[in-house]
């Protein structure tokens, strides 16, 4: 449920965190910049990031 990043330099960001095995999951509400990245998480623990991430009225 990844959200494309609207900038350019926020695209090399994730790119280069994708590449340090990072993870980048961000909020899908229009004009909100919030996201959460992780590395070497439970899975458990990954989706309660996601859903932090991902569910705007909790930010």
């Amino acid at each position: 449920m990844d959200q494309k990043p609207e900038s350019l330099s926020g695209r090399i960001s994730d790119a280069v965190a994708l590449l340090a095995g990072k993870h980048t999951v961000r909020c899908p509400e229009p004009g909100c910049r919030v996201s959460v990245r992780y590395r070497a998480v439970t899975l458990a623990e990954a989706k309660r990031l996601t859903d932090v991430a991902t569910d705007h009225t909790r930010h």
